[in-house]
């Protein structure tokens, strides 16, 4: 699933996300979401998040 829509995202879940050093390449780095930064609805390159190690960047997957 897209991680665009705030309401599909909850904190605790398991996304892949693209930090901006990495948005030429697409490397994708996984991890648990900690806090939702992103206060709008929906964001078209994916709403921005923190992990719970810290790392900051645009979900581009929501994991099962």
């Amino acid at each position: 699933m897209p991680g665009t829509r705030r309401d599909h995202i909850k904190i605790g879940q398991n996304v892949r996300i693209v930090q901006k050093q990495d948005q030429r390449s697409g490397k994708l780095t996984e991890g648990i979401v900690s806090k939702i930064l992103t206060n709008s609805a929906s964001h078209p390159h994916g709403i921005k998040v923190m992990l719970e190690n810290g790392t900051v960047g645009r979900v581009k997957e929501i994991l099962n």
